[in-house]
């Protein structure tokens, strides 16, 4: 079988047309390499290039921040700093304001301590010359009470001397013996009068340290009273002899301490008034502790303890008017403290204990 030419020559003509486009074609790959290369390199640069303006613009932010940011804490330190200035100034004038306040005060109470000082002074002052005044007064009241006591007791005795011309009289050596004995007891009595003017300063100096004023005035009016009497005994130029009680013999009988012993009229008046000024100076005593509200405590009184008020150093011993001041100045006391009329009575501005106490209390029998 036959070939046709044509058919002979088509496939040869393609057999030549492949080795024809390998070689058109690698210019075309070649330059689209390099396209592609070129647009990888364009694209890279833009890369890099929106990165250095990325980098720019963070570091142009970061930049700013870092001003705002040193703008922030500048503003701020410089308010801290203002507030400080502020807080300084306005501690500045408080402590200004404190210490201007402080002076004030200062200055109002030393005004007022010295007001206060000087109301005291004044009151001190007016206190005093009121206790002056009112010492004056008492001695004055009670120089008029001693004389109309010595005129009292003058007209006594000028009625018992009276009566006692009647009484049967005790005999001489008696009456010798009773006069020695008599002036031993003044002896005595004048030693120990001398003794008590230290013993009552001290005493008075611990009742003004206790503020105990109304008794402190009363003490001092009893020492005074005592210097009286301490005057009066060394001025007094007695007579023994022609003095009824050294020969009148004794017309009563009592009982102290279980025993018994006698006494003539005038003893027993003596102790009818060691009573009678017992419970006086006693009911004073009570008072003045109740006014400077004080504890009853009336052997803590000077007067008790002393119990010479009115003591006249004749007649009967101290002892024995001591003890019987002291049962009067009991019982005045409590009504004194008590603000009552128990165990006496006021009248013609002296307090005197009830005859009924009086007459229990001596229980004087009668020996004749």
């Amino acid at each position: 079988m036959s070939i046709p030419a044509n058919a002979q020559q088509q496939p040869q003509e393609e057999q030549k047309q492949p080795h024809k486009q390998p070689q058109q074609q690698e210019p075309s790959q070649k330059q689209s390499e390099q396209e592609q290369k070129r647009r990888q390199q364009q694209e890279q640069k833009r890369t890099r290039q929106q990165a250095q303006e990325e980098q720019r613009q963070q570091e142009k932010q970061s930049q700013e921040k870092e001003r705002l940011q040193r703008q922030s804490e500048e503003d701020q330190k410089r308010q801290q700093q203002q507030q400080q200035e502020r807080a300084r100034q306005q501690a500045q004038e408080e402590q200004r304001k404190q210490r201007k306040e402080s002076q004030e005060k200062e200055r109002l109470q030393r005004q007022s301590e010295e007001d206060q000082k000087r109301q005291q002074q004044q009151q001190q002052e007016r206190a005093r010359q009121q206790a002056q005044e009112e010492q004056r007064k008492q001695q004055k009241e009670s120089q008029e009470k001693e004389r109309r006591e010595r005129q009292s007791e003058q007209r006594d005795e000028r009625r018992e001397r009276e009566a006692e011309q009647q009484d049967r009289r005790i005999s001489r050596q008696q009456q010798q013996q009773l006069i020695h004995q008599q002036q031993e007891e003044v002896k005595q009595y004048r030693r120990y009068l001398e003794q008590q003017e230290s013993r009552a300063r001290d005493q008075a100096e611990e009742l003004r340290r206790q503020n105990r004023l109304a008794q402190y005035r009363y003490q001092e009016e009893y020492l005074e009273h005592l210097r009286q009497q301490q005057r009066r005994l060394r001025d007094e130029r007695f007579d023994y002899d022609r003095d009824p009680y050294f020969y009148a013999a004794p017309i009563y009988r009592y009982r102290r301490d279980g025993r018994y012993y006698e006494i003539n009229r005038y003893g027993a008046n003596v102790l009818r008034q060691a009573l009678h000024a017992g419970y006086a100076q006693g009911f004073r005593a009570g008072e003045a502790d109740r006014r400077d509200r004080w504890r009853a405590a009336y052997r803590d009184s000077y007067a008790y303890r002393d119990a010479s008020y009115g003591y006249r150093g004749y007649y009967i011993s101290r002892s024995e008017y001591n003890y019987y001041f002291r049962e009067g100045f009991r019982r005045g006391y409590e009504d004194g403290y008590d603000s009552r009329y128990r165990y006496g009575r006021y009248a013609d501005g002296n307090y005197f204990m009830s005859d009924n106490i009086l007459s229990q209390i001596l229980n004087f029998e009668s020996i004749r």
